[in-house]
């Protein structure tokens, strides 16, 4: 798989050379640094994204809703997020980052919603009444405290201290958060088909996400977390999760 590359719905963009010669992200950069125009912003998305990181859910929602967009996925370890025209789109330096027209989103719940609210008619949000709180409940859990903490002590401990001999104890913390993290989601997912009422909607692929990074970790998911399992496998045989999974070019298992 090429290491930046850009697909526009089902088509795949070529990359196009900068001009030393070198081919990469340059048509990925060159969609991201000039907007859709807002004739067009009911009708086209673009999505920053990185190979199974967090945006993969946002990937999935496009791909529910069936709307036309172009996903720009950057290059292993996206170092793209630390180049001064994506800066320029999110200060905060990270993937997913959703366009549409002139208007530009960050932090994968916020597009979330909004791709949810964008096609009430797809049935992936429920605004009215208890399921709304529960999305949002879902939602601030999952990115402020099991991925900006546990997930992050992990993989990120230099994100907590400076001093690399501390690395070590960060990670084992992290490690122990993140046990307790995923015996709650299997809790709450015990003797549910979704996350949030009776329905999918845009929680289910977020939790795929930590499911998936899960196996990365080395963790034995199917062992552990039985009713997480199951869910996973209801959301792999999603023949949107199926193309996203594809196109991005990571498994659900292999870590």
């Amino acid at each position: 798989m090429n290491p930046a590359t850009c697909f526009a719905g089902a088509e795949r963009l070529q990359p196009t050379p900068d001009r030393t010669g070198r081919q990469g992200a340059h048509r990925c950069s060159a969609l991201k640094r000039n907007p859709v125009p807002m004739d067009q912003a009911k009708a086209h998305y673009t999505l920053h994204a990185a190979p199974g990181s967090c945006s993969f859910a946002a990937h999935v929602i496009l791909e529910e809703i069936g709307e036309p967009y172009t996903i720009a996925l950057m290059s292993p370890g996206h170092p793209e997020t630390h180049e001064a025209w994506f800066r320029t789109l999110n200060p905060k330096g990270r993937v997913p980052v959703l366009m549409i027209g002139n208007l530009v989103i960050t932090e994968a719940p916020a597009i979330l919603v909004h791709l949810g609210l964008a096609r009430p008619d797809a049935g992936l949000l429920d605004t009215t009444g208890e399921n709304l709180v529960r999305s949002i409940e879902w939602f601030n859990w999952l990115s402020g405290h099991v991925h900006a903490v546990s997930v992050r002590m992990i993989w990120r401990p230099d994100y907590f201290c400076d001093d690399s001999t501390a690395a070590e104890p960060i990670i084992l913390k992290g490690r122990q958060h993140l046990a307790a993290d995923f015996a709650r989601i299997e809790s709450a997912l015990t003797d549910r088909i979704w996350a949030v009422g009776e329905s999918y909607s845009i929680v289910d692929p977020y939790l795929l996400v930590f499911y998936r990074w899960g196996n990365r970790m080395g963790l034995d998911m199917r062992r552990d977390y039985l009713a997480w399992t199951d869910h996973s496998l209801r959301l792999e045989q999603r023949p949107a999760v199926q193309r996203c999974l594809q196109k991005e070019g990571v498994s659900l298992w292999r870590r």
